[in-house]
């Protein structure tokens, strides 16, 4: 059977090793086929740009690349790891959650003026400005953290790219790889907040998860309109969260070790880089990839998907029980 691209590329090259080595999770291949068989009958959401954001950022792709990747780059913990209550605000009529709360929050400061696009003010924005811009029924979660990143990012975007993230964007070939210049691959090697990898016994472990979705998010966003693609789209992987793994688990792909299932239940902190946090994520990519190919060996050639087609499907639908009927695993961290 014909597998997918990412399987030659760093992220799945890297987590295979984990996976062949786990002790806490396990990855059921019979699972697999049974959910594909049913699965790969089903519309899978299009990747190019046929699917309205909630929030409209204007007709000028600079300005959504600007939104993206300032989005990209805050996209983690909406939840507060002690109370375990979500951040949320109140928009356009409506009240917003997690991550459709940061982006309102964006989309309000954006349409009120403030340069939160411009990589000077993001150099130098400080905690209160930044508590001010993500008011909300709480503190988002690591606020620290989140100024700390801005402020390394807008510090480059001035150096490199005259304060604009759409002239980094426009820099880079639009692809994940190519040579060191695909957008990924600059994202992931000029940015520390992007580059998501872990050490496991001594082997780097790549998961890449926002750059990743950066590339597919502005891809969705722009490809429609001729203004921007990626043109490797086959070489992303799932986007290792909290929420896949939740899908993955109900439907029997993922199974947990008894002591790793009670402790994601009573939702104790998995540590960042333990072993159990770096098998959760990489048995996700894992069985997300088994998923796609098992998929697309039942769908036409004209109906195939790549693998962030079948990772939207998953999170859309597990997202919406988030938090009252299933929890996810909660690890302390910037990357998800």
């Amino acid at each position: 059977m014909p597998r997918i691209s990412a399987w030659e590329g760093p992220v799945l090259r890297s987590v295979v090793p984990v996976v062949e080595a786990s002790r806490h999770v396990e990855t059921s291949r019979d699972a697999v086929d049974r959910v594909a068989r049913w699965m790969a009958y089903e519309d899978f959401a299009p990747p190019d740009g046929s699917i309205e954001g909630p929030f409209d950022f204007g007709p000028r792709p600079d300005a959504i690349i600007d939104a993206t990747l300032l989005i990209s780059s805050l996209n983690f913990a909406y939840t507060d790891f002690e109370s375990g209550e979500r951040f949320e605000t109140d928009y356009l009529g409506r009240t917003w959650a997690d991550a459709e709360a940061l982006y309102a929050r964006i989309h309000q400061a954006h349409l009120g003026d403030t340069p939160i696009f411009d990589g000077g003010f993001l150099a130098s924005v400080s905690r209160p400005e930044l508590g001010l811009i993500f008011e909300g029924s709480i503190e988002i979660p690591m606020l620290d953290e989140r100024v700390r990143i801005l402020n390394e990012i807008g510090a480059v975007l001035v150096e490199r790219y005259d304060g604009c993230f759409h002239n980094l964007v426009r820099s880079c070939e639009p692809a994940a790889y190519a040579d060191g210049n695909g957008l990924l691959e600059r994202l992931t090697s000029e940015f520390p907040r992007f580059n998501d990898v872990s050490d496991h016994h001594g082997r780097t472990v790549v998961f890449n998860k926002l750059g990743q979705l950066c590339l597919w998010s502005l891809h969705v966003a722009l490809s429609g309109t001729g203004a921007f693609a990626i043109r490797d789209l086959d070489h992303l992987t799932a986007f290792p969260d909290y929420i896949l793994p939740v899908a993955l688990e109900a439907m029997g792909i993922l199974e947990y070790t008894d002591d790793l299932s009670y402790r994601i239940a009573g939702q104790e902190l998995i540590d960042r880089d333990s072993d159990e946090e770096i098998e959760i994520r990489s048995h996700t990519i894992y069985a997300t990839a088994l998923l796609t190919d098992a998929i697309n060996a039942i769908r036409p050639a004209d109906r195939q998907v790549v693998i962030p087609q079948v990772d939207f499907r998953l999170w859309s639908t597990y997202h919406a029980a988030f938090p009252t009927l299933r929890p996810h695993h909660l690890t302390r961290t910037t990357m998800y």
